[in-house]
Parts: structure tokens; sequence; C-alpha cells
């Protein structure tokens, strides 16, 4: 008989606070087996360890949907709230005014934003409030059955063979035409782009737009349907190899004329990408709003970082607010005195 013993089981990866994977997860799914939702939930995992981002300093909001529901199973140690149906960005808007220290992470539906909730969609984007915005973009109402959201594409056809006749909204073509100051657009299905997209977005300084396209299984995942797995891997259209490097790294990019981009986001952390397309510029807005049309006329998704601006400034910045969040503010800081509201009553008249 032996007395070697079997070799110990490697420890886990630890991130820069020292805490593995597996803390930064939710409860969980209950959503259907292979849902695109749960992929991106995934991704926000590994990209929030990865970064090392305390789980205290993260706010989770979402409104009502499959795509709502998704904020259970990531980041379980964060603040949360499930908000009334498209009208998450509300919420959002006075949480980061309460507490600008908090990182905002909002994960919506193509229902959610595209239809009830368009309304506070496109005036939270002029906004440009500080957020991680996801959209789960899967062309149906999951919740009810399977009928077209807004986003659903033209000439798609439903599982049992209804045909949509309505243009589709394009959440993307629409955060750039209102200058959102990062857009980007990927799919559940990868995760090598879709990682690094989303820790560019949580170092973004504005609101930061991502839409993935996430198959719908039961409904929304057969032929016919252009938000399905089969069709998104025939039909994508990457613009780049994307690359990230934390601001808190020592950054040593390396960028070879006419093959590689690197842009500096507000936090001091970096973006790199690799051109697969021509020459693309995400710091371009029109030729991000070129490309968006090109695409929809050859029926391709793309998909990547679409557009960005490294020197956005986020509304609480235009709205000089204090650095101290305004709730940890006393009575005393709040309350003006006499002299202050005599100047304001001088400036009335």
């Amino acid at each position: 008989m032996s007395d070697s013993k079997a070799p110990a089981a490697p420890s886990p990866k630890t991130n820069r606070l020292g805490l593995v994977l597996q803390d930064y997860r939710g409860a969980k799914s209950t959503l259907c087996a292979g849902c695109g939702h749960d992929a991106i939930s995934a991704a926000i995992t590994q990209a929030f360890f990865e970064l090392g981002v305390d789980q205290h300093d993260v706010a989770k909001l979402s409104g009502i949907g499959c795509s709502s529901k998704t904020p259970a199973y990531f980041l379980g140690r964060s603040f949360g709230f499930n908000s009334v149906h498209g009208r998450m960005p509300a919420v959002a808007t006075g949480t980061n005014l309460a507490n600008r220290q908090l990182r905002l992470v909002a994960v919506s539906g193509d229902g959610d934003s595209a239809s009830i909730g368009l309304g506070q969609f496109v005036h939270f984007l002029r906004r440009n409030v500080r957020m991680l915005y996801v959209i789960e973009n899967n062309g149906v109402y999951g919740l009810t059955k399977g009928q077209f959201s807004a986003t659903a594409d033209v000439d798609s056809v439903l599982k049992h063979g209804t045909r949509n006749d309505l243009e589709a909204i394009d959440t993307c073509g629409l955060a750039v035409e209102l200058g959102c100051d990062f857009v980007a657009r990927s799919f559940s299905g990868d995760r090598k782009q879709l990682v690094p997209l989303i820790k560019a977005a949580a170092a973004h300084g504005g609101t930061a737009l991502l839409d993935v396209i996430s198959p719908c299984v039961t409904f929304n995942d057969h032929d016919g349907s252009t938000k399905s797995y089969k069709y998104t891997r025939e039909h994508d259209w990457a613009l780049h190899e994307i690359g990230f490097v934390p601001g808190y790294e020592n950054v040593d990019v390396e960028i070879a004329a006419g093959e590689t981009k690197d842009v500096e986001l507000p936090d001091g952390s970096h973006i790199t990408l690799k051109k697969l397309d021509e020459d693309y510029d995400p710091t371009d807005r029109l030729e991000a709003q070129r490309v968006l049309h090109r695409a929809r006329e050859e029926r391709k998704i793309v998909t990547g970082l679409l557009y960005v601006n490294p020197e956005s400034r986020s509304f609480a910045d235009a709205l000089e607010m204090v650095d101290r969040p305004l709730a940890q503010l006393g009575e005393d800081d709040l309350r003006p005195g006499a002299a202050d509201l005599a100047a304001v009553m001088d400036e009335l008249k």
C-alpha cells in the first residue's frame, strides 16, 4: 500500500481584494436553461471579479421582465432595487444624485427600455448619469409568451410563424444620435468580447450603454429569428478585438500604426482595440452612425465598441455636485442660512 498522498487541489484565483470568483456570484438562476441572460450574468460576475470591485460600493437596478430578474444572480453582496416597469432610469438618476460614490449597474430588457420605458430611456441618455446600462436584447416579450418586442427586426419570424412587419428600434443607433458617450453592442455567446466591454463600460465616467443580443431559447431561437444563437453567430460583424487595462495597473500599451487604437477612459483605465474592420475609429460619432446604418442594410449584427467620448462629463459634474454624497449630509449642510436665502430672493427680484 502506497503512502503517497494525492496532490492538493490548487487554490482558487484571488483578485486584488483577496476574493475569489464565487464571492461575486448571486442566487441560483430561475431562468430557462440556456438563456442568454445567464451568460451575461456570468460575464458581469467575471468582469467585476477581475476589476476587484468592492461590492458594497455597487448598486444594481432593474425594471420588469426576464432581464430584470438577473441582478439577483450576480454581485450578491451589493445593494439592489427592482423598480416599476420602464421606470428604472428615474430611480437610477435619484440614486446617483443621492450617492455618487456608488457604482451603478442597471439591467434592462428590450421591452423595458424600448417600449414602455422608451421615454425614460432617451432622457436618461441625455443626462449622462454615470452608470453601466445593460440591455439584454432578445426581440421578444418572454414573460408574456413571446410576442415581438420593439427591437425585433422587420421580416423576422416568430416560432409559430407570425412575421414582423414593423421596423426595429435600434437602441445603439438611438444612443449615438442622442449623444450617449459610450455605446457598444455584443453577443451573450461571445464572452471574450463581452467581458472587456463590461470592464470598459464600468470605468466610463458617464452613461455606458451596452446592448447585448441575448437569445431567448424558449420563444426566439429558431430559423427565421434574427436574435437566435445561429443567426447571430452567422451574421456577427466584429469591429475589433478588445483588451482592457484597469487604471490601477501600469499601462504599457504597444500601438502599431493602423492596427491598434488605445483610448484612455476618465478614470485612467485604457481600452485597447485591435481593428478588424478597415480603420474604424470609435471616437468618431458620425462613423458610428454610418456603420450602424450599413449593418441594418446588410442584415448584420455589428458588435464591439461603437462610440466612446474620452472627454465625457457626467450629470453630477454638470450639476456641480459636492464630492460628499448627499445621503451623508446633515441638516446643517443642507439648510441654507438667512444670508443665502436673502441672496436668492434678490436674484429673483
